[in-house]
């Protein structure tokens, strides 16, 4: 079995089809979550896993798993998960590499005839990119979808009951795609860096170690609007002065003090957003990331207290509110020697890494003994038209992911 590699030309000849569907005529594919174009993905891939002649499965949240059973019927299942949707106007290689090559393995095991120990299953999980929930169909399987949150965000829910009816899900049954934790023996999930460190180290594999944990919060400075000419300088609330600054030091704050977390400020609205009038509101979303949960909960800490002193310097009135929030995800350290051990033996160029963006793997983590397999981004470009992995790095990882699963399959019969 360590001689077994995965069919090369077959998932080539996937990879260009599936990416025909949804595709933007620029190198990109637009594929979001429950579109038209999803809908034919998804049926594109039930279509491959029946002629694998494999068990085509589908749950309450629309996860589409094809499932190669072993002899025992109450054996366990090792899941190898992805996604297949994408932003608008992505890139070709996030999310997809990762279900073509699970399905690879599937197909590589039976014409093999491997004896297998548990279950096998490709799995692509439902809006992963968060077009209407970020993680919505991981966060399903595990019971950790936050049903209330979810409706909040989409008010009355009519939008998002529409998208989800067109792919035969019932929002109201979300909740039943939650398994068993004690059915599911762990989860492997290959992926795109979608960051520069493997290509600027020249790393043929990324052995994931952890998934930074994130959380947002809405920041609103309230002030006082007046004529942008007769309102005395120095007597100005200025919302918009407020935020500015605080944006500032904030950036400043994280780089000085919270090595390995990242921030964003990304949005800012500001009313009544005229040139000559002094601004009375000013919101913005801040979004921290840190692999540390201690961390994370510090820097958390420290955006409110930071916004707290930027309001006082200019006499507003601070509102703050917590938004999304995601634990840390830690790899399982088994799972981490036996990627390694693959890597070292196909004499693949590796280094642990730390993921920055979030994965289904996050969610799944808490759930049972996970593992992520990361391929080079050229340049650390993604969710772009021109993101790129080498196609002898995405066979590196797909064979790299197939050597695992047989790894995991030798530790359950020992």
């Amino acid at each position: 079995m360590a001689d077994l590699r995965i069919n090369e030309r077959r998932l080539s000849a996937d990879f260009a089809a599936l990416n025909r569907i949804g595709s933007t005529g620029d190198g990109g594919v637009s594929r979001p979550a429950l579109s038209l174009e999803d809908l034919e993905a998804r049926a594109w891939f039930a279509e491959r896993i029946e002629e694998g002649g494999f068990f085509v499965r589908d749950d309450d949240a629309g996860n589409l798993s094809g499932v190669l059973l072993c002899d025992n019927p109450d054996a366990k299942t090792l899941l190898i998960g992805s996604h297949l949707d994408t932003i608008p106007n992505g890139g070709c290689y996030d999310g997809s590499i990762g279900i073509l090559a699970g399905l690879e393995v599937l197909r590589t095991v039976q014409e093999a005839g491997v004896t297998l120990p548990f279950h096998l299953e490709v799995i692509n999980f439902t809006d992963e990119e968060g077009t209407w929930f970020s993680l919505l169909g991981s966060r399903s399987l595990t019971g950790r979808l936050p049903l209330g949150r979810l409706s909040a965000r989409h008010g009355a829910d009519g939008a998002l009951r529409a998208a989800l009816s067109r792919a035969g899900i019932d929002i109201d049954r979300l909740k039943l795609a939650k398994r068993d934790p004690e059915t599911i023996a762990m989860y492997l999930e290959l992926h795109i860096e979608q960051g520069n460190t493997l290509d600027r180290l020249g790393a043929q594999i990324g052995v994931v170690r952890g998934i930074v944990g994130r959380t947002t919060l809405e920041i609103t400075f309230h002030g006082e609007s007046g004529h942008s000419g007769t309102t005395d300088i120095h007597q100005r609330r200025d919302a918009l002065q407020g935020a500015a600054m605080f944006i500032t030091r904030l950036h400043l704050t994280v780089q000085d003090r919270f090595d390995g977390s990242v921030v964003n400020c990304g949005n800012l609205e500001v009313y009544p957003g005229t040139f000559n009038v002094v601004p009375s509101l000013a919101r913005l979303s801040v979004e921290v990331r840190h692999v540390d949960a201690k961390a994370l909960g510090e820097l958390e800490v420290q955006v409110v207290e930071l916004a707290q002193e930027c309001a006082g310097r200019y006499s507003l009135l601070l509102e703050h509110q917590r938004g999304e929030h995601m634990d840390p995800a830690i790899m399982d350290d088994k799972i981490i020697d036996n990627i390694v051990q693959v890597a070292n033996r196909f004499a693949l160029r590796h280094t642990s890494t730390v993921s920055y963006a979030g994965h289904d793997a996050q969610p799944m983590s808490a759930f049972t003994p996970s593992g992520m397999i990361f391929v080079p981004s050229v340049g650390g470009i993604s969710h772009n038209p021109a993101e790129k992995t080498h196609w002898a790095d995405v066979v590196n990882g797909a064979n790299v992911l197939l050597q695992t699963t047989l790894q995991a399959a030798q530790r359950f019969t020992d």
